[in-house]
């Protein structure tokens, strides 16, 4: 018979590797409940036109990368390659805005895209992100900045990140950017690769952000998008800076910088690890002012940022988050069958108390109990025999320091309870 295996493109978080998962969580939920952010979550698939509508038809995403199908009524649905626009939604849906006049939000899933597999990133693959409705002054451009380099530290990261800055303007700046951008290109279009012609068609802007080293030669004397900025771009990108600075949060302006999604506007921002090599992007993110109202809602100014687990994971600190084995409290060696109601019991108090409480569901010799509580590097055994029922106790044996004394069961949770005070 054929081995069942997980489908390319996906693994199994298996129990060694889900501790270290679950300490990343705990400091994504730790930080942004600090600064005021609460959970949210969304589906795992949505009707197809949300992200086609948000994400924008001619990108990688849409075009090539989701997984969709037909429901049984006809309905397309697929299975969500990004959150924003699931958030953005839910914020409408739910009519959010008339909760608070700033809503701050934070998500963590997995998210799923038919791509190459590659280092740091898989067909399902997880997010963590924050998403910030309501204000469109710079102060909120460099909370959520705050925010993700307060979680990169966090994780060790900060010392092999640089964070990348720019402003790609208001619509009527990206609309005459464009233009220039094209009319600069046009006579170069023949040197460009196909992904980037297709890219001239659709958005220009996303030519910038080419891997390919000829494309960037020929884009070193091309318009810049600070020539085509309105006073009021000028003037958020120079406070926003401003901000950083006073937190001293270190940042390099990077004109090239569009990200790849059609929805931002404005601010755009991303940390890159210097020891990633050429998938470098840890977390990015930017202002979307304008996706609120093409899903349907009101016009309402957003900004939010995401970063993949897998990548961050790949390079956290190994000594400080080194993967933790489960060490149990206690390990409850019973030795009688009579007494097994009793080790139940016992041990379910105990765990109620706070401790960790393993027992022996093989009924194994005391040898080969001793030897699985040593393996896991458990501190305490609790040994329930014949005699120990008999007297209405159980016997309690310090694996470290092979210390030694009778308790009486009604005793237990009082004697565990002052050994830890």
């Amino acid at each position: 018979m054929n081995i069942i295996r997980s489908l390319k493109g996906t693994h199994d978080i298996l129990p060694e590797e889900s501790n270290k998962w679950r300490k990343l969580e705990s400091i994504i939920h730790e930080v942004c409940l600090q600064n005021g952010y609460n959970e949210i979550r969304t589906p795992i698939f949505e009707e197809t036109s949300l992200f086609s509508r948000s994400v924008g038809e001619e990108t990688d995403i849409v075009s090539k990368e989701m997984y969709t199908w037909a429901d049984k009524d006809g309905t397309s649905l697929t299975l969500r390659p990004e959150l924003t626009a699931s958030v953005v939604r839910s914020f409408i849906q739910h009519n959010l805005s008339n909760q608070s006049p700033i809503q701050r939000l934070y998500y963590i899933g997995p998210l799923f895209r038919r791509e190459r597999p590659q280092k740091g990133r898989q067909r399902q693959f997880h997010q963590f992100g924050i998403e910030a409705f309501g204000a469109d002054n710079p102060e909120q451009d460099a909370e959520i900045i705050a925010v993700a380099w307060q979680i990169l530290n966090r994780c060790g990261l900060t010392n092999d990140a640089d964070l990348n800055l720019n402003n790609i303007g208001s619509l009527e700046c990206r609309t005459n950017y464009k233009s220039a951008l094209k009319e600069y290109l046009l006579p170069y279009l023949n040197d460009l690769s196909e992904v980037s012609q297709g890219r001239f068609k659709s958005n220009p802007l996303r030519i910038l952000d080419t891997k390919s080293e000829k494309e960037q030669e020929i884009l070193k004397s091309a318009p810049l998008i600070s020539d085509y900025y309105s006073p009021e771009d000028k003037n958020h990108l120079e406070q926003l800076e401003e901000f950083l600075n006073g937190m001293n949060i270190p940042f390099k302006i990077n004109e090239k910088l569009v990200r790849g999604l059609d929805y931002y506007s404005r601010t755009v921002f991303e940390f890159n690890s210097r020891i990633l090599g050429a998938q470098d992007a840890l977390l990015g993110g930017g202002r979307y002012d304008g996706l609120v109202k093409i899903l349907g809602g009101k016009q309402t100014p957003g900004i939010g940022f995401a970063a993949g687990m897998e990548r961050l994971l790949m390079i956290m600190n190994k000594e400080r988050f080194s993967s933790e084995k489960l060490m149990p409290d206690i390990y409850f060696i019973c030795l009688d069958q009579k007494g097994i109601h009793i080790a139940l019991r016992i041990s379910k108090d105990l765990r109620e108390i706070g401790f960790k409480v393993i027992t022996d569901p093989l009924r194994r010799s005391m040898k080969s109990q001793l030897r699985e509580a040593n393996k896991l590097g458990t501190r305490f055994a609790l040994i329930l025999g014949e005699s120990e029922i008999q007297e209405n106790s159980v016997s309690f044996k310090d694996l470290v320091n092979g210390t030694q004394k009778l308790i009486l069961q009604s005793n237990v949770l009082k004697f565990f309870d002052d050994l830890i005070k």
